[in-house]
C-alpha cells in the first residue's frame, strides 16, 4: 500500500529532527490529557513521541497499546520528548486499533511463565527488541569471523542413526520405521568434511533430551561448531579466544544503545581480549579446594563449580587437561599423560561458566576403536566415523561454542530463555 511506503524509520525521522515525515510503528504508551493525546509510537529502530490534537483526533482515544498506525505531521524539538524530539500530528493515514493488549511491560513484578506463555507478543517489548538486535549481532559477527579466517560454512544433517554426545540424552524420531535421532552435535560431520576443505564451520540447532531445569539449559539450543585440519588443541583454543572476541568486539561497536537499555555493565565485555587464561584441570581442582569446595580429582566440574571458579578471574578462561572419563571418547588422550585428554572448555567469567567444548580428535583408526570399546559403546554404530582415519588421515581439532549461552553472557540475561526468541525446555513446547 502506498500510504505504508512513503513513511521513514523512526530512527530517521529523529535523526533529521524537524521538517514533515510521515512514520509508522506500534503504539508504545498512550496518555490522554486534557487538551492533547501523547502517543509513544515504536518501530523496529527507535520511539518517537506523537502528540495529538484531542479535539481533532477524538478516535485516537480509542487506540490500545500496540495497535499499528502510520501519521504524518512536523517534528518539533523537544528534550523532554524520548530522542528529545516529538511528531506534532496532522494526520493519521491509516490504523488497526486491535483489542486490549494483555502484557502490561511496566508490572512492577513481572510474571516470567505468563511471559513465556505470551512469548509470541512479549517479543514486542523493547527489551526482548534489545536482545533480539544483539542476538542478530552475535551470529553475523560469528560469521563474519570464520569466513575472514578462511573457513567454508557448511550444512549438515538433522537426523542421526549414532550418538554423539550420550545415548541417554537422544530424542528418538520414527523416521518411516526406522528409528533416528535428533542430532546433537555436527562433529562427526565436520570431521568428514575437513577432509575435503580443511577449515569448516557450522551454525544449527542442536538437542539434548536433557532434564536440566537450570539456567544454562535448553533441550534445543543454537550450536556454532568448527573443525580444522592439521591442528592441535592449542590452535582451537586459539580459535575459541578470537571468535568470542570478535563477537563480542562487534556488540560493543554496534549495540551500546542496546546494552544500556539492558543494564549490562560493559566492564566484563571490554575485557574479553586475548590471550584468555589458561587453567589445568589440576589447578582448577587446587583453586575450588582452596575456596572450600568438597571436590576431588577426577570429579566432574559442574555449574556450581564453575561459577566458583570463573568468579576467581576477570575475563575468560581456557579449562583444559580433563581426565578421560570425563570426556566423550572421540577426545584424543594425552601421550605424555594417558589419564587424561587433550581436550578444554571455555568458561565465561561472572559465574556464566560454559560456552566452549572442544579439543584434540582421535585420529588413528585402532585407537579410536579401542576407546570406544573402553566406554562400553558397539564400534559397528560408529562404522563410517571410524572409516575417515583408514585413508589419509591427520591430526585435526574442533570445538561447539553455545550461540545462547554466549548471548546470555553478553547481554547479562538471568537464564539462557530470556535470549531465545522461542526457547524449549523440559516443560515448554509452545508457542
Amino acid at each position: 500500500m502506498e500510504v505504508f511506503k512513503k513513511a521513514v524509520p523512526i530512527s530517521e525521522a529523529v535523526r533529521r529532527g524537524e521538517g514533515r515525515v510521515t512514520v509508522r510503528g506500534w503504539v508504545y504508551r498512550k496518555r490522554v490529557l486534557k487538551e492533547k493525546i501523547f502517543l509513544v509510537l515504536r518501530d523496529s529502530t527507535g520511539i518517537l513521541q506523537l502528540v495529538l490534537p484531542r479535539d481533532r483526533f477524538k478516535n485516537a482515544e480509542e487506540l490500545n497499546l500496540e495497535s499499528s498506525l502510520v501519521a504524518t505531521g512536523t517534528l518539533v524539538k523537544e528534550p523532554r520528548a524520548p530522542g528529545g524530539v516529538e511528531l506534532h500530528v496532522e494526520s493519521i493515514d491509516w490504523a488497526y486499533a486491535g483489542e486490549p493488549y494483555p502484557i502490561n511491560e511496566d508490572a512492577a513484578v513481572a510474571d516470567s511463565e505468563y511471559l513465556l506463555d505470551v512469548r509470541h507478543l512479549w517479543l514486542r517489548s523493547r527489551k526482548m527488541q534489545a536482545v533480539l538486535k544483539i542476538r542478530h549481532t552475535v551470529f553475523g559477527a560469528l560469521h563474519e569471523y570464520f569466513r575472514k579466517n578462511g573457513f567454508y560454512e557448511v550444512q549438515t544433517p538433522m537426523f542421526i542413526t549414532a550418538a554423539v554426545e550420550g545415548g541417554a540424552t537422544l530424542f528418538k524420531v520414527d523416521y518411516f520405521g526406522q528409528p533416528v535421532y535428533l542430532t546433537q552435535s555436527s562433529q562427526f560431520y565436520l570431521e568428514a568434511l575437513i577432509f575435503s576443505l580443511e577449515k569448516v564451520y557450522v551454525v544449527a540447532p542442536s538437542f539434548r533430551a536433557e532434564p536440566s531445569r537450570t539456567r544454562r539449559h535448553l533441550t534445543e539450543f543454537w550450536h556454532a561448531e568448527m573443525e580444522i585440519a592439521w591442528a592441535d588443541i592449542e590452535d582451537a583454543a586459539r580459535v575459541g579466544e578470537e571468535v568470542i572476541s570478535y563477537v563480542v568486539e562487534k556488540v560493543l561497536q554496534e549495540r551500546q544503545e542496546e546494552l544500556k537499555l539492558l543494564g549490562r555493565r560493559t566492564e566484563p565485555l571490554e575485557r574479553t581480549k586475548p590471550p584468555f587464561y589458561r587453567v589445568s584441570y589440576d589447578e582448577a581442582i587446587e583453586i575450588l579446594q582452596r575456596k572450600g569446595v568438597k571436590i576431588s580429582w577426577g570429579d566432574d566440574i559442574g555449574a556450581d563449580e564453575e561459577r566458583a571458579l570463573t568468579l576467581e578471574f576477570d575475563k575468560p578462561i581456557v579449562l583444559y587437561g580433563f581426565p578421560e572419563k570425563l570426556k566423550a571418547f572421540y577426545h584424543r588422550n594425552n601421550p605424555k599423560r594417558p589419564e587424561v585428554t587433550l581436550s578444554f572448555d571455555v568458561l565465561l567469567p561472572e559465574g556464566y561458566g560454559e560456552v566452549i567444548g572442544g579439543g584434540e580428535r582421535i585420529y588413528d583408526a585402532k585407537e579410536l576403536v579401542d576407546k570406544i570399546i573402553r566406554f562400553g559403546l558397539n564400534p559397528e554404530d560408529y562404522q563410517w566415523y571410524i572409516d575417515l582415519r583408514r585413508y589419509g588421515s591427520v591430526p585435526h581439532s574442533g570445538f561447539g561454542l553455545g550461540m545462547d549461552r554466549l548471548t546470555m553472557w553478553i547481554t547479562g540475561a538471568d537464564h539462557v530463555r530470556d535470549v531465545v526468541p522461542f526457547p524449549r525446555d523440559v516443560r515448554r513446547t509452545r508457542p
